[in-house]
């Protein structure tokens, strides 16, 4: 079977990360989340103490970060490395979650990680998540996916997630931080949150994931098709 590339675009906590990781088990495609490539940069700013509102310390820096995904036997999957350092674990904590947006929103950064995505895609047989994969990253994929579901349901996936690690954490404070993250991606100069022209619509909100992936893997087999 001839390999596309996929890509994965939408709001935060719409399960695009997930869906991509089952995707790329089940066509032994390589999984690519963008979304931890931005967190760790963003992770380097924060231990750094790096002015992301500097263009010059910004350019400086990112001359010094080395991104990586090393495959886990343990979990199945490539993690994010940062400078041969395994950062999985801390990228996902709300310190990260809270500065994200506005770290991938600066110009450098994101030729930065555009640049080395589209490296990895040259081979295809790759799923890739984010917010602009389809629509910058890959233009031309053969398969787009728009991810939504409605904001109540975001919000409360999130909050497990995060609550699993940090107790402390209130609904308020993560429907907060969605608000706010979701503002900074519609809303950004470059390569903002928007749908492709061609990308198909998936509103998973009343979707198991056994049920989202089933109806995906037709859609792989249809964009195949099409490429044969």
């Amino acid at each position: 079977m001839k390999k596309i590339i996929i890509t994965l675009d939408g709001y935060s906590s719409c399960g695009k990360s997930t869906l991509a990781k089952q995707l790329a088990a089940e066509l032994d495609y390589v999984y690519i989340d963008s979304g931890a490539m931005y967190r760790a940069i963003t992770l380097y700013f924060i231990q750094n103490r790096i002015d992301w509102n500097n263009p010059e310390e910004v350019v400086q820096a990112l001359k010094n970060i080395q991104l990586e995904f090393v495959y886990n036997p343990l979990t199945g999957f490539s993690e994010m490395n940062l400078n041969g350092e395994n950062v999985e674990q801390l990228i996902r904590e709300m310190l990260v979650a809270e500065k994200v947006s506005e770290v991938a929103a600066v110009g450098a950064v994101r030729e930065f990680a555009v640049a080395q995505q589209q490296e990895m895609g040259k081979q295809k047989g790759i799923v890739m998540d984010g917010r602009d994969i389809g629509t910058t990253v890959f233009p031309h994929a053969e398969l787009k996916i728009f991810m939504t579901a409605e904001a109540a349901i975001r919000v409360e996936r999130r909050f497990k997630e995060l609550y699993a690690k940090n107790k402390g954490i209130t609904l308020h404070e993560v429907k907060e931080n969605l608000e706010l993250r979701d503002y900074i991606d519609t809303n950004r100069e470059i390569s903002p949150l928007r749908k492709a022209e061609d990308a198909i619509i998936l509103d998973n909100s009343q979707l198991s994931p056994n049920e989202q992936l089933k109806l995906v893997l037709q859609w792989v087999d249809d964009a195949v098709m099409v490429k044969s």
